[in-house]
C-alpha cells in the first residue's frame, strides 16, 4: 500500500509538471505580448501560443486514455482480428517512413478495440519517429501466443532503458528520448492496455534498431 501511493504522488507531481511547463510558456508569451503591444510579431506570438495549446491538449487527452483503460465493461468488447486491424492502421498513414507488413490472418481476439487501435498506432509513431529508412510490423503466433512485433532501424534502446522507456513520462538520456511535443505517454499506453488484456510488451533484442514485442495469449490457452 505504502509503494502505491508513493507511485501515485509520483505520478500526480510528474503529470502536474508536465502540465505547468507548457502552461507557463503560454504565459510568458501572453504577458509579453500584453506589455509590449505592437512590437512584437503577432503571428509569431500566436504560433508559440497555439504550439503550448497543442501540448496541453495532447497531455490532457492521453491522461484520458490512461485512466479509462481497464475499465470498459466486458459487453462492450468486440471481436477483433489482429492482422486486420494493424493494415487498417497502416493504411491510414499517408506519409512517413515506409512500413512493411509481415502479417499472418486468423488472429482472432475479444478487446476493446479502439485502445488496440491506439496501442497500434502508438508503436507506429515511435517506430517512424526513429527509423532510419523502414519500420517493420509483424502478427504472428507463437506457441500459446500471438505477436505484434514492431521493429525499427534507428539507434536502437539500451538495455537498461529497456523496461523504463515505458514508465510515465519516461525521460531517456539516449536517441530515443521523448521528442519535444509528445505527451510522454505513449509507450505507458501500450503497457497499460497489454496488461489489462492478460498481455505484456516488451522491448526485445535485435541486430539494429529498436523491436517491441507485444504477446497477448490466444482464446482458450491461457497465459
Amino acid at each position: 500500500m505504502i509503494r502505491l501511493l508513493s507511485q501515485q504522488r509520483q505520478f500526480v507531481a510528474d503529470a502536474s509538471h508536465e502540465l505547468l511547463t507548457p502552461i507557463a510558456g503560454l504565459r510568458a508569451q501572453l504577458e509579453e505580448a500584453r506589455l509590449h503591444p505592437g512590437e512584437g510579431d503577432l503571428d509569431e506570438v500566436l504560433g508559440r501560443a497555439l504550439r503550448d495549446i497543442d501540448r496541453l491538449q495532447t497531455i490532457v487527452h492521453d491522461l484520458l486514455v490512461l485512466a479509462r483503460v481497464g475499465t470498459t465493461p466486458p459487453e462492450e468488447w468486440s471481436r477483433v482480428d489482429l492482422a486486420e486491424l494493424v493494415r487498417d492502421e497502416v493504411s491510414m498513414r499517408a506519409d512517413g517512413i515506409p512500413v512493411r507488413l509481415l502479417l499472418s490472418p486468423g488472429l482472432v481476439f475479444h478487446v476493446v478495440a479502439d485502445e488496440f487501435r491506439r496501442v497500434v498506432r502508438n508503436l507506429l509513431d515511435n517506430a517512424q519517429r526513429h527509423a532510419s529508412r523502414t519500420v517493420r510490423v509483424e502478427v504472428r503466433r507463437n506457441g500459446r501466443y500471438a505477436e505484434l512485433i514492431v521493429t525499427d532501424d534507428g539507434r536502437g534502446i539500451a538495455p537498461a532503458d529497456r523496461d523504463r522507456i515505458f514508465e510515465r513520462f519516461s525521460r531517456l538520456d539516449t536517441a530515443r528520448c521523448r521528442d519535444h511535443g509528445g505527451s510522454g505517454l505513449g509507450l505507458a499506453i501500450v503497457r497499460a492496455v497489454a496488461h489489462a488484456h492478460s498481455g505484456t510488451v516488451e522491448v526485445a533484442d535485435s541486430a539494429a534498431g529498436a523491436c517491441f514485442v507485444l504477446r497477448l495469449p490466444l482464446p482458450g490457452e491461457g497465459r
